[in-house]
């Protein structure tokens, strides 16, 4: 198979020059590494990267193909891909396609054949800044150092209502079933740009998941009486969000149990009162250890952020419970007296280990708590 040309271009104006194995066309976005060694799919199709290029510092992607079960939304949300090496050959039984023919169908750009590991480098130590892609048969360096400089930064960007759902549905994949009968827990989900792989985890411990869109008010969400609400992920600045930090304040008024994590972690952050920042060039990967403030465990968890909750922003009444090894910012708050609790990770994975998929268990308990 042979490729065209393809540039990365950064703002500062460093280029590299590949080879395109996507979509010919241009685009720019916020450039992030991420260290999953596995997991490439799911990545493409997580919306918390929208306007975001990822640059996968594993050596090897599409070693595995793509198949149309692990995918976290219905589309590719990430503005381009940046690899080392594609493999000739992809090969695993449940390959359905190779990526190269997945990146195409979705229109979207990627280039191989760079250094990895000098990007990875860059982005850690100037942080992370707008980048383009150019691929196809006429490219020019000139030009795409010119498009990554009309990005404008994640910062004061709402994404959440860019990526969220139109309109509600129920979730049932993954239903929990038991031989005892037992009421479920109905719990209403915020979709800030949800993974699929979250909504598999409520429903089979127990939970009967209505998603609502990232707009929808208090008065909306009380219609389906819920036991429970939780806080999807997504991408971009959590303060502009502000339809959402109504909502959840209104929420915590009435103590209904609330579960967030990673944008909708910050969210919850906001309306209890803190505060939050942009980081240098934030968390993404699979191997991030992650603290346990009250027991001391560690835990290997899977992340993607690139906003973090100001340390000295939160109320009294708000404890940090988790914290990251990386670089000590917080991982997770709960409040002391009612029901809320957020991470900044993902506990569901997907991709990335399982270690803190307990957290799910801990808002099915606090939402039996409200029953009681």
């Amino acid at each position: 198979m042979s490729f065209d040309k393809a540039v990365l271009a950064l703002a500062d104006g460093t280029i590299f020059l590949g080879k395109s194995i996507g979509y010919h066309g241009e685009t720019n976005g916020e450039i992030v590494f991420n260290t999953s060694m596995t997991g490439y799919q799911e990545i493409l199709t997580d919306p918390s990267y929208a306007s975001q290029i990822v640059t996968l510092t594993y050596p090897h992607i599409g070693n595995t193909g793509i198949n149309s079960q692990d995918v976290e939304s219905n589309k590719v949300w990430t503005s381009g891909l940046v690899i080392k090496n594609l493999p000739i050959y992809a090969s695993n039984w449940r390959k359905e396609n190779n990526l190269t023919e997945y990146l195409i169908s979705n229109k979207t750009v990627a280039i191989s054949d760079i250094d990895t590991r000098k990007l990875t480098s860059i982005i850690r130590n100037r942080g992370a800044q707008s980048a383009a892609i150019m691929a196809g048969k006429n490219v020019s360096e000139e030009n795409t150092i010119s498009l990554a400089k009309k990005f404008s930064g994640l910062s004061g960007l709402d994404l959440a209502k860019e990526v969220t759902t139109e309109k509600s549905y129920k979730w049932e994949e993954g239903e929990w079933r038991k031989k005892e009968s037992k009421k479920k827990f109905k719990v209403v989900a915020l979709d800030f740009g949800i993974k699929k792989n979250i909504l598999r985890i409520l429903c089979q411990k127990g939970c009967e998941v209505t998603v609502l869109p990232a707009k929808t008010t208090y008065q909306e969400i009380n219609k389906f009486d819920p036991d429970g609400v939780f806080l999807s992920n997504g991408p971009g600045d959590p303060e502009p969000c502000q339809y959402a930090i109504k909502t959840i304040k209104e929420l915590i008024e009435k103590s209904i149990p609330i579960f967030g994590i990673c944008l909708g972690h910050q969210l919850l952050s906001i309306a209890l009162g803190g505060k939050t920042e942009k980081m240098k060039f934030g968390h993404h990967g699979a191997n991030h250890p992650v603290k346990d403030l009250k027991t001391n465990e560690v835990y290997i968890t899977s992340q993607n952020h690139g906003f973090t909750v100001k340390e000295n922003s939160l109320p009294k009444d708000v404890v940090v419970t988790h914290r990251s090894l990386f670089d000590g910012t917080i991982q997770g708050i709960t409040h002391t007296k009612l029901p809320f609790f957020s991470f900044q990770g993902h506990p569901e994975a997907s991709p990335g280990p399982h270690d803190i998929n307990s957290l799910f268990d801990m808002f099915l308990e606090n939402m039996k708590q409200a029953n009681a």
